[in-house]
């Protein structure tokens, strides 16, 4: 299907451009959000009567998007989330979690603008794209952890598993090296002695 952009998107083109695209693109994801309009004769008379508006509009969408930019760019975040020893997550962070987590920091962020290509399953700090504008990307820290004094050690650059589970496998050795009831008695050290 041949349609007219009616915003810059990614990966596909600027304002104005004319480009084939998919079918089911098109109709699902570029037509529905008011990307893009079919390529007829009369959208292109329509796009060409309202593009000094549409231009306006995108200028003033960005300015907007450059003032949050300014205040979010390299902004930290923490999200405290139950996990396993190994600091495997029970579940995972979504988009609607960091978006949830920057707006009670103050930041009016959509989950459709921020940007995971993988799904993060794991503690430990995370670099995240968001998409404020399709010209306006900035990258915000979560750092996911299990608690509040974890987080600040994270933040820190301590490795919080390394250091607990060396800790955790210490603890075992040692247990299995002196089980209980094992090692001199106290009662027979004296009779010993005397």
């Amino acid at each position: 299907m041949q349609v007219i952009l009616l915003e810059r998107v990614e990966k596909l083109g600027q304002m104005g451009d004319e480009v084939r695209v998919k079918d089911g693109f098109a109709r699902n994801f570029l037509l529905p959000k008011k990307k893009a309009l079919r390529a007829t004769k009369a959208n292109r008379e329509y796009f060409q009567g309202q593009k000094t508006q549409l231009e306006a509009h995108n200028l003033e969408r960005k300015k907007d998007a450059d003032a949050i930019a300014k205040k979010l760019d390299g902004k930290s975040f923490t999200l405290i989330r139950q996990a396993g020893d190994r600091g495997q997550l029970y579940g995972s962070v979504s988009p609607r979690d960091i978006a949830d987590v920057m707006e009670k920091g103050g930041f009016k962020v959509d989950r459709h603008q921020v940007s995971i290509s993988v799904a993060i399953k794991a503690i430990g700090l995370f670099t995240i794209p968001v998409v404020l504008h399709p010209e306006v990307k900035v990258n915000v820290t979560i750092n996911v952890a299990r608690s509040e004094d974890e987080a600040e050690r994270q933040a820190r650059g301590e490795d919080v598993l390394a250091g607990r589970t060396e800790a955790e496998e210490a603890k075992v050795a040692a247990e299995e090296l002196f089980e209980e009831g094992a090692g001199p008695k106290p009662e027979a050290t004296e009779e010993a002695e005397a």
